[in-house]
């Protein structure tokens, strides 16, 4: 997420950019630069040739047969052109539908999407605001049906300037009233729809018996697993702990084996008001960015976003949800196992011994890499039996050396999680994964996003969005990427081989798969096959594996897409053989944007992508309703620019990418 809002300092800014790690932990900057002094150890890995040429798979690039290279790609689609403007564009050969924007209805007695007359009832049965993760669920359950399915979205966020006529992002809190918070709330959480294939275009099914809502003030979530109950999640709605209202700034998410959906739980914390150094929370607060500076005037008018009042409450909230798509009366629960901290998705995989293992991400410069491992087995046979496994198992946080990444247990009574460092018992552990992680000594990362593991090699794929926040005083010749605006993406390799790699085991080898940035400029230190074209990219934040094991990345620069010349999109690579990290352009998104979630369909012929926030970064800061870079999708006068999920479908009907 890239969102501009009001700093503690007074100025406005992204607030991924403000670290809240206070720790001296070794930062994974430093760890890379002495790796990548060791070439012989980059396997796998291609480098332009303007920082040199290493080795593919043990085979130099450069010395590759271009036309043999060409020819054992799977890829076969032409790269659009880089640019930035108004719409979206795709590879030649396809198409884009518009599945679901802001506002559409997902029930026939809804009201029309009218700009101008926003309340929270309408919104309530529409489809939410800032789309991010997509997890698709074929219809009839256990199906493998690619024309028709249930699409779990998350609505990230709120963009009231473009929302409503007279507000900009300066004014926003001050413009704000109790009827515009209230559609606000009504605009975040979740959306479930079922969608069909019609005559080659993908629609929405209004009224369908799965359309579902997951609204951040009335809907019922239980609080499961250690923290459940503990007197850190009591407030005076609930004193129980064991209950709380919806779910917040749900950015990326996960689909489990057994067929829910986990939306995650991100920057929670700029959604309280209020003096947080006023509570016993203080310190665990300050950790997680909870300041007296919010992002939206809720708690103005809702006390449970006074951290004052209700000082409990951003304990409630940081965590993964597990919701069933195919049960639209069954309640979401939170699943306080697997640790509390800015999760970006839930990356899932069945162990060779049956245990599941989710990897995550902590959003923010400086935090940490987390996995996490069921006690219980995966059970195919009986979907039931799997409904309560992510509340039984234990959290591991990364730390990195130059040739291995070691798995730390986040267990209560060992090593330093002990009551002599305020941990009293698990609860506090997984409420206070992030210091938890501090103590271990865990590796800080550049920004971990959205981490996927290849069904096909068990390989995994970690995005390192950017770190603009790491200075040049806090770097040694060792480290280059100071200010790195571009990012990069890890390659996790559980031992074992591909297809058959144990997630479980306590230490991984790892290797750089790509260094994002232009290869044409030596400063940037890029790294990507030596062919890339208009492939190249910054800052990578959600990825997706397709049917065929290729990587699809996709990108969320903020406004430093006018340091790559392009707007966000997704890219292709293969992950293994010749043609290994030769990214290829797809598709872009109108200017502004970001390209969020994606998915693909089991047959690989649809792609779906969430397209969020057009026309709000890198452009104007009086960007507004009335005068948006871009009103996209409708280009309508009077109509703002609406997020939206798109449908991309090869025009022969083929696999996308081929």
């Amino acid at each position: 997420m890239n969102i501009s809002v009001k700093l503690p300092d007074g100025t406005y800014g992204d607030p991924e950019d403000l670290g809240t790690n206070p720790t001296n932990n070794e930062n994974f900057a430093t760890i890379v630069e002495r790796r990548l002094s060791r070439r012989d150890a980059l396997k796998g890995f291609a480098a332009t040739a303007a920082v040199g040429a290493l080795t593919v798979g043990g085979i130099s690039p450069l010395v590759l047969n271009d036309a043999l290279a060409q020819a054992a790609s799977s890829i076969g689609f032409k790269e659009i052109g880089r640019g930035a403007d108004e719409n979206h564009h795709v590879a030649e050969g396809y198409k884009v539908d518009i599945v679901a924007r802001w506002g559409d209805k997902l029930w026939a007695d809804a009201p029309d999407f009218d700009p101008n007359k926003l309340t929270m009832a309408a919104q309530e049965k529409w489809f939410g605001y800032n789309c991010d993760f997509i997890g698709y669920f074929p219809l009839p359950a256990g199906s493998n049906n690619s024309d028709n399915g249930i699409l779990a979205v998350n609505h990230e966020y709120t963009s009231p300037e473009l929302m409503w006529s007279g507000i900009t992002q300066k004014n926003a809190l001050d413009k704000a009233t109790k009827e515009t918070t209230e559609v606000e709330l009504a605009a975040h959480g979740m959306s479930f729809v079922e969608v069909r294939k019609d005559g080659g275009t993908w629609k929405i099914v209004p009224d369908s018996r799965y359309n579902r809502r997951i609204l951040l003030h009335k809907t019922p979530i239980e609080i499961t697993g250690p923290a459940a109950g503990h007197n850190r999640m009591k407030t005076n709605g609930d004193p129980t702990g064991k209950m709380v209202l919806g779910t917040a700034n749900n950015c990326a998410g996960g689909k489990t084996p057994w067929g829910t959906v986990i939306t995650s739980e991100e920057n929670f914390n700029g959604y309280f008001g209020g003096d947080a150094e006023k509570t016993a929370e203080a310190e665990t607060h300050k950790r997680y960015g909870v300041t007296k500076v919010s992002w939206y005037a809720w708690w103005k008018f809702h006390d449970r976003f006074n951290t004052e009042k209700e000082p409990n409450e951003p304990n409630r909230f940081g965590w993964n949800v597990e919701i069933d798509p195919y049960d639209p009366a069954s309640m979401p629960k939170k699943r306080t196992g697997m640790g509390r901290f800015k999760h970006e998705g839930a990356g899932f995989i069945v162990n060779p011994d049956g245990r599941v293992v989710a990897y995550s991400g902590d959003d923010e410069r400086f935090e940490y890499l987390y996995k996490w491992v069921s006690n219980g087995r995966f059970n195919a046979g009986n979907r039931a039996a799997n409904m309560n496994l992510l509340d039984d198992g234990i959290l591991y946080v990364a730390k990195f050396s130059d040739k291995k990444v070691q798995w730390l247990p986040l267990v209560f009574g060992q090593g330093p999680l002990t009551p002599s460092n305020k941990f009293e018992s698990q609860a506090d552990v997984v409420i206070e994964a992030r210091r938890a992680g501090d103590l271990l000594g865990a590796t800080k990362m550049d920004r971990p996003e959205d981490v996927e593991v290849s069904p096909q090699t068990g390989r995994v794929y970690a995005m390192m969005t950017n770190n603009t926040s790491r200075k040049a005083d806090q770097l040694d010749a060792a480290n280059p990427r100071a200010n790195n605006t571009f990012g990069h993406v890890i390659e996790l390799l559980p031992p074992g081989p591909d297809g058959s790699r144990d997630h479980a085991a306590m230490e991984f080898d790892w290797e750089i798969f790509i260094k994002a940035g232009d290869p044409s400029k030596p400063d940037q230190g890029a790294m990507y096959h030596p062919q890339v074209a208009n492939g190249w990219f910054g800052s990578p934040d959600n990825c997706a594996i397709d049917p065929k094991g290729r990587l699809w990345i996709t990108t969320d620069q903020g406004s430093a897409w006018k340091a790559t010349g392009n707007s966000d999109g997704a890219y292709v690579t293969e992950t293994t053989g010749p043609n290994r990290g030769l990214t290829r352009l797809m598709f872009r998104v109108p200017i502004g944007a970001e390209t969020g979630g994606s998915e693909f369909t089991p047959d690989g012929k649809t792609f779906f992508i969430s397209v969020q926030h057009p026309a709000a970064d890198g452009v104007a800061e009086d960007q507004n309703f009335d005068n948006p870079a871009t009103r996209w999708p409708d280009f309508k006068a009077g109509i703002p620019p609406r997020p939206s999920v798109i449908a991309i479908t090869k025009r022969d009907g083929g696999e996308v990418g081929s």
